[in-house]
């Protein structure tokens, strides 16, 4: 079990970036380690992107949706987990259900309807999303085409704070899924006809009481929450201050917060030629990062000053490195962290380095991945947040 310095108990929240499959298998791996010291079970508010979502979304069903217990995501969740991403491939049954199925040519355009056939399809996810437990609350974050905000859906409502909140009553958690991980281009928006929901929204910020509201547009196109922020941090940590947030939407505040990023680093290459159509998607990917390094610099700003209270998990950095350049004061710690066995620089240059995609990933991959994703919190947590964790 955990022991916290100088807080009996943690209401701890999770922040699991985009990144495919890639991130996915990082984020099981940060996910065990917690597992392994109890820390599931003072998990209060998760917040994911993309893959994140896809991995969360997983989470719920191998464990008959409801959040599991450390034992359970140990012996159940995780092995069951690694069984699906190494044997079945989100992206061969979407490219099935999309060329093979008449009625979905339909959806050439809009290709997250089809995604989430094939997670329907593929990966068993048949439920609700009303069918959650819950705790966690859990944040599953897209982007607004129309407003260019964070739209998400979490317990039983979804939307964005310029468009007005709506029940979602049956809405399909694949679909949900399948929204969060749409990326522009390679997948599509899902659309959403607003009239289907009934909308409302305060009519002024602080007012006490929604009103009933008429969104601007007939038609709703959501992206992949990474076009907003990939790290699906807002919800549990405002950038402009600083800090935890502590506001009214979380109901119990997060008191640690570990953010998991599982996504690719920006490649250092030869810009296409003008005329060359990958040339935009460089610059886009370039605007990306930036707004991606901004949220990071935040949090880790934050952590200097606080570093008790959470920790961040960036997949590429190599532990025996970071344990010595964050020794200084840890004297102890660092020494014991020092014997250990981690992954070479060369391992971890693989892991970072794999392809953002949905497709199948060998058990090899998966294996380092999640291990990369384990030793990272780990190091983390012991040395930089200075947690002391019995050893399981």
């Amino acid at each position: 079990m955990s022991e916290f310095p100088s807080v009996e108990k943690k209401n701890i929240g999770l922040a699991l970036s985009g990144g495919g499959v890639r991130a996915a298998a990082f984020h099981a791996g940060v996910m065990r380690y917690l597992a392994e010291h109890g820390l599931l079970e003072d998990v209060t508010h998760v917040s994911s992107v993309s893959g994140g979502s896809l991995f969360v979304g997983m989470v719920f069903r191998l464990a008959e949706y409801r959040w599991p217990s450390s034992a359970a995501y140990l012996n159940v969740v995780f092995p069951q987990f690694r069984h699906v991403l190494t044997s079945k491939s989100l992206q061969c049954s979407a490219l099935t259900q999309l060329f093979f199925i008449p009625t979905n040519w339909r959806f050439l355009l809009s290709r997250a309807n089809v995604l989430a056939q094939a997670i329907e399809a593929a990966w068993d996810v048949k439920a609700p999303l009303c069918s959650l437990g819950a705790s966690p609350v859990w944040s599953i974050n897209c982007t607004t085409g129309e407003t260019g905000r964070r739209f998400r859906f979490k317990a039983a409502t979804m939307g964005d704070y310029e468009l007005g909140y709506a029940d979602i009553g049956s809405f399909s958690l694949a679909k949900a899924m399948a929204i969060s991980a749409a990326f522009p281009g390679g997948i599509g928006p899902l659309v959403l006809k607003s009239q289907n929901f009934e909308w409302k929204k305060r009519v002024h910020w602080g007012a006490a009481e929604a009103e009933i509201y008429q969104v601007p547009f007939k038609n709703l196109h959501l992206y992949d929450g990474g076009l907003y922020d990939n790290l699906g941090l807002e919800p549990l940590f405002d950038v402009g201050r600083q800090e935890l947030k502590t506001d009214d939407s979380l109901k119990s505040p997060v008191r640690y917060l570990v953010v998991s990023d599982g996504g690719a680093a920006l490649p250092r290459t030869v810009i296409p030629h003008p005329l060359n159509p990958f040339r935009f998607k460089r610059i886009a990917d370039i605007a990306l990062d930036q707004s991606r390094a901004l949220r990071v610099r935040a949090f880790v700003n934050f952590l200097q000053k606080n570093s008790s209270l959470g920790a961040f998990v960036g997949i590429g950095a190599d532990a025996v490195q970071s344990i010595r350049q964050f020794s200084k004061g840890r004297e102890s710690i660092a020494d014991r962290l020092l014997t250990q066995n981690w992954l070479s620089q060369e391992e971890v240059k693989s892991a970072s380095t794999y392809n953002t995609n949905l497709s199948l990933m060998s058990e090899s991959h998966f294996d380092l991945l999640a291990r990369h994703g384990y030793e990272t919190v780990k190091w983390n947590m012991e040395i930089m947040s200075q947690v002391c964790l019995k050893e399981p």
